[in-house]
């Protein structure tokens, strides 16, 4: 079990039992604590600082996963990193909308792209009292090139691409990339920054689990971690730099039934199923939110095995045939929204809401199969699937299919041999169901380019089964005019004409976008939030800390 004491928190202890040792004493001698021992008066607390004295600390209890232990070498992949990222800032933070400066009070960048200069915030410290400068950063960046972190965005992973980057003084790094990147900026922002003077003499980061290891500048310092029973244990740090922090401790708890733990108070916020809605909706000690739909479900077409699919008028038919909401109700129980022809989510940030509609319409789809001469060709194909929703999913797409002749064999897998084969290519048509839609909409150059290799890096989103065959130049030069642009607003009429074409196209049709239910007790506490491309409101890191 790993065990580390907070800064200051001995002297505070001490202060205390001294206090109250002078208390007993005093009493005892009969002293009169009115005035001091020359008689002179002595300005009484206000009875708002005794309040103040007597506040409870903030205690938010959270369901129990290991999720590794929390540096950002060993960490796994699951919650998104959040158990190292309460430990470790990085340059820029998201919020609900964006990527925000954090460790970075102003960035910069050239007109021509290549260019960025960084100025940091100034008296950042790390968790074991010395301050954060530039030299911190530039070796994070250094040190994460030789050996990549669990979390790095694809553009950093490409050899020379930073050309280079030096700490031009304390506060300010400048950096030289090869050549203009949209992405850049969040994905570099994004990199956790670790303190040079621990990490320099580390050959093997990935089996440092010192806990030296989790001495980051982030709000919050980790104090005990049990691998064997899933816990973990954060208290604030005193001399955090950023927004004051709302919670004095945080710690994951091993539950057996999440819901009834909360309902116990055992735990401070789970997520929810639809149908246990209206068990916390009457209940006025409960508040309900509902999550950003950034989780998705789509239907795959493998080009390169079966020519039929190379054109768009049958795509299109397939999702003029498709009854999403009844999917959405009799799979979900409706929570989800329809997907978006245009891949983009309808919460995404850069969602276009001008494209056109495909609205479930049977005979549509069988106008369009009658042009296309079908008469003789074998239109039965098999669907690849996960076991679980996915599989009720894949009976009704059947039955929709089936109302225009299209017939459907069901195959359900376990959901990995589901992923191996749909990343090998080894399938016809195939539910892939995926979480980070919500991410920069570069993962749609990703998983569309038909110039990128098998091994490109990115989110799940763009990776699992990408691109079987599918190519239009159209989409490709749209996708790399976005990729260069630096300009937001340049960038998102780029993307907005992207999901034009994606809806006209239809390489893969979007079935539903899932959301989730959270419950919490506000008046126990009530800082939640989410981010702006990730739906669990306890993975925030701004839901532990004061907002303007």
């Amino acid at each position: 079990m790993f065990k580390q004491k907070v800064k200051g928190s001995y002297l505070k202890s001490f202060l205390a039992l001294f206090l109250a040792i002078m208390l007993v004493a005093g009493l005892g001698a009969g002293c009169d604590f009115q005035g001091d021992q020359n008689g002179e008066e002595v300005e009484e607390a206000s009875p708002s600082e005794e309040r103040e004295e007597e506040k409870e600390p903030v205690v938010v209890k959270l369901e129990g996963r290991d999720a590794g232990f929390p540096n950002p070498f060993t960490h796994y992949p699951r919650m998104r990193g959040t158990v190292m990222k309460k430990v470790f800032d990085s340059l820029l933070e998201p919020d609900e909308e964006k990527c925000i400066p954090w460790l970075v009070k102003n960035w910069d960048i050239s007109e021509d792209g290549r260019t960025h200069v960084i100025d940091l915030q100034e008296g950042v410290k790390w968790h074991d009292g010395e301050e954060m400068t530039a030299r911190d950063v530039v070796f994070s960046f250094e040190y994460y090139q030789e050996h990549p972190p669990v979390f790095i965005g694809e553009v950093l992973t490409q050899p020379d691409y930073i050309e280079s980057m030096e700490a031009t003084s304390d506060y300010q790094v400048e950096i030289i990339t090869s050549e203009p990147n949209s992405t850049f900026y969040c994905e570099a922002g994004m990199l956790r920054i670790i303190p040079e003077h621990i990490w320099e003499g580390v050959e093997d980061p990935y089996e440092f689990t010192e806990p030296e290891s989790t001495i980051g500048c982030g709000p919050f310092v980790l104090t005990d971690y049990s691998k064997e029973h899933n816990t973990y244990r954060y208290e604030a740090f005193d001399d955090y730099w950023g927004p004051k922090q709302r919670v004095d401790t945080i710690e994951y708890v091993p539950v057996s039934d999440e819901i009834l733990a909360l309902e116990k108070g055992d735990i401070s916020i789970t997520r929810i199923s639809p149908d246990l809605v209206s068990r916390f909706e009457g209940d006025p000690q409960f508040q309900l939110e509902e999550s950003p739909a950034f989780a998705g479900t789509m239907i795959s077409f493998n080009m390169n095995e079966n020519e039929i699919f190379q054109d768009k008028r049958f795509r299109q038919a397939v999702t003029y045939a498709l009854d999403k909401d009844e999917i959405i109700e009799k799979v979900l129980r409706g929570a989800a929204k329809p997907g978006s022809p245009g891949i983009l989510p309808i919460d995404h940030q850069y969602y276009n809401p001008g494209l056109p509609e495909y609205g479930h319409d049977p005979d549509k789809a069988l106008e369009i199969l009658e042009e296309l001469n079908l008469d003789g060709e074998d239109l039965s194909f098999e669907l690849l699937l996960a076991e679980g929703p996915e599989l009720r999913a894949g009976e009704l797409i059947k039955e929709q299919l089936g109302r225009v002749g299209i017939d459907l064999e069901v195959v359900a897998a376990d959901r990995r041999s589901r992923d191996a084969r749909a990343n090998e290519g080894k399938y016809e048509m195939a539910i892939l169901a995926m979480g980070a839609w919500g991410l920069d909409p570069d993962y749609v150059r990703i998983r569309y380019h038909s110039g990128l290799g098998e091994d490109v890096g990115g989110s799940a989103t763009a990776v699992l089964g990408r691109n079987q065959g599918y190519e239009n130049p159209q989409l490709d030069q749209l996708l790399e005019e976005q990729l260069r642009e630096q300009d937001r607003e340049k960038r998102q009429d780029i993307i907005f004409e992207i999901q034009e074409v994606l809806a006209e196209e239809v390489p893969e049709v979007p079935l539903y976008n899932n959301y989730y239910y959270y419950s919490f007790r506000p008046e126990e506490y009530d800082g939640w939030t989410f981010m702006f491309d990730h739906a669990v409101m306890e993975h925030a890191k701004l839901s532990y800390l004061e907002r303007n």
